[in-house]
């Protein structure tokens, strides 16, 4: 049976492209989601939008704009570990912290780019971030040596408790010196 978006609910919608993202083995394009539904990649918003303000109970949607995925609602993380035998707590030092605010707010970043913003060398925190899969290298800037670009991942929107970027808070505008 073809789908047809006069013929079915945007709520229907939702219903069936949280059942494909729970049978993907891994994160949908957004356009691959729209031409399994049979639907405009426009259309696709309108049914995400259904499933940010309605999610199912103990999923979220998580949203990039590369990539659809059903993750574990931050209000569930307790139930999870306590089944998963509660991996320890990633616990980021404070100059990860501020890198990884960097990149997240600015990015994708180049690592000389976090660096001016910390006002000290990043390279060991950039590295912890790296390795715990907080941030991934996403291409290179096209300027004298091509510094690698460092964005946020989904697993460190999932470590934020977030479903996308979006949903950082914004920052306080800088006070007149």
């Amino acid at each position: 049976m073809l789908l047809h978006p006069g013929e079915i609910t945007d709520a229907e919608l939702a219903g069936h492209l949280v059942a494909l993202l729970f049978a993907a083995a891994g994160p949908l394009t957004p356009d691959d989601a729209a031409r399994l539904l049979e639907i405009e990649p426009e259309h696709l918003e309108r049914v995400c939008e259904v499933l940010d303000q309605e999610p199912p109970l103990g999923l979220a949607l998580q949203r990039g704009p590369d990539r659809l995925q059903l993750t574990t609602a931050p209000s569930s993380t307790p139930v999870i570990e306590r089944y998963l035998g509660a991996p320890p707590p990633v616990r980021l030092s404070r100059a990860a912290l501020e890198a990884l605010a960097v990149i997240a707010y600015r990015g994708p970043a180049t690592r000389g780019e976090i660096d001016a913003v910390r006002g000290v060398n990043s390279d060991s925190a950039v590295a912890t971030l790296l390795g715990r899969s907080l941030v991934a290298e996403v291409g290179r800037r096209e300027t004298a040596g091509r510094p690698a670009l460092l964005a946020i991942t989904p697993d460190c929107l999932q470590y934020l408790g977030l479903r996308s970027i979006e949903e950082l808070p914004t920052l306080p505008e800088p006070e007149p010196a």
